[in-house]
């Protein structure tokens, strides 16, 4: 019932119900977005006047984060840059809030879980968490990710003293923190999604953005995602009316491989062309993957949508391969994302794999790569 309740209000503020009921819902929510904008605006101006304090770590911050709520493609944008900025020399760590992580047991040998220190998803070598204790994404950049630590706080000043003083860290990078005030940065990169990138133009509840559109002239970079396709030169005209200084690069998500979720086994590409396909996600832009999938030559013959972040369960899963295996398909395709939360497959009718893709940048990389280059080189 509470996910229904939930998709139902995901459409109404994507404005894709109608009727007097539907009507009755929106003029209540935008009530409730008038009320939420004065309170984002006081907050901002508070900020600006100082009366609220920023920490500033005396380590060089950066922040990558959205004006709207739902899936940008963040992750894949955290990873490239943890990853170049390793490479480049600099000790990084991500620093996040694990957004619908449950807390985990204290482990002595690294400090996880207590009170006074942040949960260490990675310490650079180990993966020492769950996806459940640690939460999709940070568990997600943790796989991905060598030599970057991954930590996990609501209070990501605390974790990044953490970081520096007992990782050895230089850099710190704020996953979803282009509303995290309180943590001074010296860079903030906002991603925008070509295909919805400020949803309604309303606030939230009523609306996807989760400030007025005027906080965009904070950010230093915009990276523009999901740009396969789509009509740009509206959105950057947007853009460089609210912020002209801050620079604009264009990225698509490149699908690299299927991977077996069981055995870990890998296909190319070319595996799923001609295949009859059952599509499993949880995302917040399930369209977009669906549409990758189909661009790869599969048939989609059934596709299950959850919720954003849903956890699968054993009963779930088990009624899901039932009826792809009565629908004769050859495959369940999933997220990566999506596949740290499924439950253990024993005996699976149906082979499942996820997608694995990451971030290609098709404008921009030069002002990219220069960026990467000034930050290792401070």
């Amino acid at each position: 019932m509470r996910e229904r309740v939930q998709k139902y209000l995901i459409e109404i503020m994507g404005d894709r119900r109608g009727g007097p009921f539907a009507k009755l819902i929106k003029c209540i929510l935008w009530a409730f977005s008038q009320l939420y904008g004065v309170a984002v605006c006081a907050r901002l101006k508070l900020y600006a006047l100082g009366i609220f304090r920023r920490h500033s770590l005396g380590c060089l911050t950066i922040s990558v984060g959205n004006i709207t709520v739902g899936g940008t493609g963040k992750t894949p944008i955290v990873e490239m840059l943890a990853k170049a900025l390793s490479e480049g020399g600099r000790k990084v760590a991500i620093l996040s809030r694990g957004y619908k992580s449950k807390k985990a047991p204290h482990l002595a040998e690294t400090d996880v879980g207590d009170d006074y220190s942040p949960r260490v998803v990675s310490d650079g070598q180990r993966v020492l968490l769950d996806p459940i204790h640690a939460g999709d994404e940070p568990y997600l950049l943790a796989k991905n990710l060598e030599g970057v630590a991954i930590l996990v706080d609501k209070n990501r000043v605390k974790a990044g003293r953490y970081a520096i003083s007992r990782m050895g860290a230089d850099t710190l990078i704020l996953d979803d923190g282009f509303q995290y005030l309180s943590f001074g940065r010296r860079l903030d990169f906002v991603l925008i999604d070509s295909t919805n990138p400020f949803g309604n133009g309303q606030l939230l509840p009523r609306g996807v953005l989760r400030e007025p559109l005027s906080g965009l002239k904070r950010a230093n970079y915009f990276f523009l995602t999901k740009t396969s396709g789509v009509k740009l030169e509206p959105i950057k005209e947007k853009l460089r009316e609210i912020n002209p200084a801050a620079e604009v690069i264009e990225t698509i998500h490149q699908p690299l491989y299927f991977q077996e979720v069981t055995s870990g086994r890998r296909e190319e590409l070319e595996f799923a062309r001609g295949k009859d396909v059952t599509v499993v996600s949880a995302i917040a832009c399930p369209e977009s993957f669906e549409a990758a999938i189909e661009g790869l030559g599969a048939r989609i013959k059934n596709s299950i949508r959850f919720l954003d972040h849903h956890r699968f369960s054993p009963d779930e899963i088990e009624r899901i391969l039932s009826e792809a295996s009565e629908d004769d398909v050859q495959c369940v395709l999933t997220t990566q994302k999506d596949a740290v939360r499924l439950p253990p497959l024993r005996n699976a009718p149906v082979p499942v794999f996820f997608l694995r893709v990451e971030i290609r940048i098709t404008r921009g990389a030069v002002d990219f790569a220069d960026c990467v280059s000034r930050i290792c080189y401070v």
